[in-house]
């Protein structure tokens, strides 16, 4: 097995990166974190176990608790410690997707009960919570958890179970402050044994910009499709708590309704974790650069990006962003005026330039390590069209690769000079 010295001792063959992760600066545990060496071969490559279940040394007596591979696989326990170790030590629970760990996250609040959730996340978390929860007695309400600090305070009943935002939020970019969030909850139910739980998406920033349960989150998940994995190959969802009884909950649900993720996909992802850091920071670059090349055009009207901070499209939870995160994100998101050469409305607009690029692709998706571009309110976001979290018909949400940034920023301005 592989020795790292981190200048604080060193770890001794056969350690696993979990049982030292508050030595290893962030860059060592996405490198080595599930991925120790193969303690069967050495092989520096996570094995796949690609297999359904496996033989037992005696009835009811699974070697290794090994028994079915629905409910444990030794590649999806690596990936699950690995993305915990990245968050902040915890307990990982992965998924088949992020909805499939929306849908399990989601089991934590009990008919009868409701849900407080900010007013701009993804179309298909809005779409299971009114489908599915609504209509088995969970009741969701929708607030914007960035703006007023006494939104949350005002929100929460003594029905309320989960508090769940997004952070910075899909599609407009809001950041909420998870600590003061944290803080309104536990001083709202100071005596309650039973206060909400605090449940951070933290896909459009990924654990290389920021940890939510080091700011007070219960539970942070993720769409590991996005930068996790970070090749676009692979779809999968991964939670991650520090509180046992809830991890014990997630198991559970994870192995009952058995949304669990194929080993393949597993090592994918592991794959993807081994740069994280170093895909991450080049996402963060090129966007604040397109960020600001957007910003300075006169045919943009509005401009959303954590990292802008300063003049008229400056970040309105930019102090927020700072305290939280390590950058920015890879996202930005912009609704061109109307106008341009064909004097076309600002929706027409939209769609025009989201035609026209060549270099970002028109897409789904986000945080893979090519530049993708899409108009949320006919794409990711048509679920919530006619809801209070309607978004702009003329919103366009980029997803900032790691190309030259001198190459996005071109193709962007070919699209807007044409529309």
């Amino acid at each position: 097995m592989v020795c790292i010295d981190t200048g604080r001792g060193a770890m001794m063959p056969g350690m696993r990166t979990d049982d030292v992760t508050s030595d290893l600066a962030f860059d060592t545990l996405a490198v080595h974190a599930g991925a120790e060496p193969d303690e069967l071969t050495g092989a520096v490559a996570p094995p796949i176990y690609q297999t359904s279940t496996y033989a037992q040394d005696g009835v009811n007596r699974p070697r290794g608790g090994y028994d079915y591979a629905r409910t444990v696989n030794p590649t999806r326990d690596r990936l699950q410690r690995a993305v915990a170790a990245l968050e902040g030590g915890g307990e990982g629970i992965a998924f088949a997707s992020g909805s499939a760990a929306t849908a399990a996250i989601a089991e934590l609040a009990p008919s009868g009960s409701e849900v407080v959730v900010g007013d701009d996340v993804y179309g298909g978390t809005y779409r299971y919570l009114e489908r599915v929860r609504r209509v088995n007695g969970v009741d969701a309400r929708y607030v914007d958890l960035a703006g007023d600090p006494d939104a949350l305070w005002e929100a929460m009943t003594e029905r309320t179970r989960l508090v769940w935002f997004e952070t910075p939020t899909n599609p407009l970019l809001k950041v909420i402050d998870i600590a003061a969030a944290a803080r309104t909850i536990r001083e709202r139910f100071a005596a309650a044994a039973d206060r909400p739980l605090l449940v951070v998406d933290n896909t459009f920033a990924s654990p290389a910009l920021q940890r939510p349960l080091d700011h007070g989150a219960d539970v942070v998940f993720h769409s590991g499709t996005k930068y996790l994995a970070g090749h676009s190959d692979t779809v999968l969802g991964v939670a991650v708590t520090r509180d046992s009884a809830i991890a014990e909950r997630l198991r559970f649900l994870q192995n009952a309704m058995g949304g669990v993720p194929g080993p393949f996909d597993c090592f994918l992802v592991l794959r993807g974790l081994r740069t994280l850091h170093l895909r991450v920071a080049r996402h963060v670059e090129n966007a604040g650069a397109v960020a600001t090349f957007l910003a300075g055009r006169a045919d943009v009207a509005w401009v959303s990006h954590p990292g802008l901070a300063d003049g008229p499209h400056a970040h309105p939870q930019r102090q927020a962003a700072m305290r939280q995160m390590s950058g920015g994100t890879g996202m930005v998101s912009f609704r061109p005026a109307a106008g341009g050469r064909h004097g076309r409305t600002s929706a027409e607009r939209a769609v025009a330039v989201a035609d026209a690029t060549r270099i970002f692709t028109l897409a789904e998706s986000l945080g893979g390590v090519e530049s993708l571009i899409e108009v949320p309110a006919q794409m990711t976001h048509l679920s919530v069209a006619g809801s209070i979290l309607e978004v702009p018909d003329d919103l366009v949400r980029l997803s900032v690769g790691i190309e030259g940034a001198a190459d996005v920023i071109a193709d962007l301005r070919s699209a807007l000079d044409e529309a």
